[in-house]
């Protein structure tokens, strides 16, 4: 779930939302744990309202929005769509539109994957992504083709992870008492192939009653997530965000950092959507 001007806050909220792990420290509290058999993750539909938490800079003075995430088993693997729309108001007081529409389908085996996202900014189209990608097998390298903005293809290195796989490593480095992960992740988000992300899994917490008794029986997980840009030469992140997963995948409880900015993201509406397989 992750915008991009050159990472804009909608491509950003768009990809948050990876078995490999490069680094781990396990806990007692942590480990008590490690047992517990997976949960299968969830087709589900939620929708987020998304208000402004932090605006550093003083350039952002007020910022709004709505995220519409929806999952759908389609058998053979996981169709994912997020649409966002944003009004993110400047210090000179004046509106500006932002939305994305982000589409994927990724196999169940986590090797194949097809994307397509569009960013508008007052109507205007400021970028787009369509291709496909693939892996040659579970832990191994692959790469991305990319339809559009150019034809091209770009090589993503061994360990990448669609978003799908990407979240299912998180909440099986949480049950096994992990804290930290480096994982190369590709979400067609950009035209610049994969990127690094860094995992900090921050608790473990036993299910609790929440407005949805779909999730208050699961066990969940706090987690901050930044996100590098492997074609630079930088150790600062490009984005960060910090999240409440549950066991099937269902995420809450955002704070997407954009920088000069941060918004919260919170479920207002959830319900899961039965499997036809």
């Amino acid at each position: 779930m992750r915008f991009r001007t050159a990472r804009s806050p909608a491509a950003w909220a768009v990809a948050l939302l990876t078995v490999l792990a490069t680094h781990s420290l396990a806990s007692p509290a942590f480990a008590a744990n490690a047992a517990e058999a997976p949960v299968p993750l969830a087709a589900h539909r939620a929708v987020y309202t998304l208000t402004l938490a932090d605006g550093r800079s003083g350039d952002i003075v007020g910022a709004r929005g709505t995220m519409g995430y929806e999952v759908i088993d389609a058998c053979d693997g996981w169709a994912v769509r997020q649409r966002l729309e944003m009004t993110i108001t400047n210090s000179d007081g004046q509106n500006i539109e932002m939305a994305s529409d982000y589409a994927t389908w990724e196999s169940k085996d986590g090797l194949r994957f097809r994307f397509h996202m569009k960013q508008m900014t007052d109507t205007a189209v400021t970028s787009q992504t369509d291709g496909e990608a693939s892996l040659t097998a579970t832990g191994k390298a692959g790469e991305a083709h990319y339809t559009t903005p150019r034809d091209d293809t770009k090589a993503l290195p061994a360990g990448t992870l669609f978003p799908m796989m990407h979240t299912s490593a998180i909440l099986a480095a949480s049950r096994e008492g992990k804290k930290f992960l480096g994982l190369p992740l590709f979400d067609g988000t950009d035209e610049n192939g994969a990127e690094d992300s860094s995992i900090i899994i921050l608790d473990r917490k036993a299910p609790f009653k929440t407005d949805y008794p779909a999730l208050s029986d699961l066990w969940s997980t706090r987690v901050r997530l930044a996100f590098f840009d492997r074609q630079a030469d930088t150790t600062t992140p490009g984005y960060e965000v910090g999240m409440r997963y549950w066991e099937n995948g269902v995420a809450d409880d955002m704070n997407m950092d954009f920088g000069d900015f941060v918004m919260k993201a919170k479920m207002t509406e959830f319900a899961p959507v039965p499997h036809h397989c």
